[in-house]
């Protein structure tokens, strides 16, 4: 893959050879959609977190952050058929060495694994980690492992005062709680709350 997409089709910013950009095409039981996110987001995590001495989190509901600032993004896209789920495209664009500096509309808030921790890594040497972690999440999903108090113990963001845009609004709130669909309930200021079910 050459070139990566982000939510709400916005492009995601890198250059040949400066990062991991893969689309996996899976075939999920349809009550298992919501989980194929968060395996996808462990797998990131525990990929960074054997690769180099870096500590990763999670940003709800498809960022991963290495010192709250963003170093990959997750992008999951259902494919139906006559109204039945056909199978599911599962999008990562992980930074390795892209030099953020360069774009000033990221420069403030996303990363490297290179940048980060001083290592000189390649797309090529993380690629067979990432698809390793993938296998192993997927195949315990499948098996029957709730993988869902794992990966709410990696959200950074849970507790946090946070901007989502939902639809064509902004919603502001303390993240609440996630579900284990995914849903997050945000506590506004003037005490309601709102349950979102996707945001960015």
């Amino acid at each position: 893959q050459t070139e990566g997409k982000g939510r709400l089709g916005r492009r995601w910013v890198s250059t040949p050879g400066s990062s991991v950009l893969l689309s996996i095409i899976l075939h999920p039981a349809p009550s298992q959609l919501a989980q194929i996110n968060m395996a996808a987001g462990l797998a990131v995590v525990g990929t960074i977190e054997k690769s180099t001495s870096l500590k990763a989190a999670i940003k709800w509901p498809n960022d991963i952050l290495i010192n709250g600032k963003k170093v990959c993004g997750i992008l999951m896209e259902n494919l139906f058929e006559g109204g039945q789920l056909k199978a599911a495209l599962l999008g990562i664009g992980l930074n390795i060495r892209l030099d953020v500096s360069c774009y000033e509309e990221i420069s403030n808030i996303a990363t490297s694994l290179s940048g980060e921790s001083g290592m000189d890594l390649t797309p090529p040497e993380i690629v067979p980690s990432l698809l390793d972690e993938l296998d192993r999440v997927y195949r315990s999903l499948q098996g029957g492992t709730d993988i869902y108090a794992e990966w709410l113990a990696r959200v950074e963001t849970l507790g946090r005062f946070v901007r989502v845009r939902h639809g064509d609004s902004i919603e502001e709130g303390y993240l609440a709680s996630i579900a284990p669909d995914g849903s997050a309930t945000l506590q506004r200021s003037d005490g309601s709350q709102v349950t979102i079910f996707t945001g960015d």
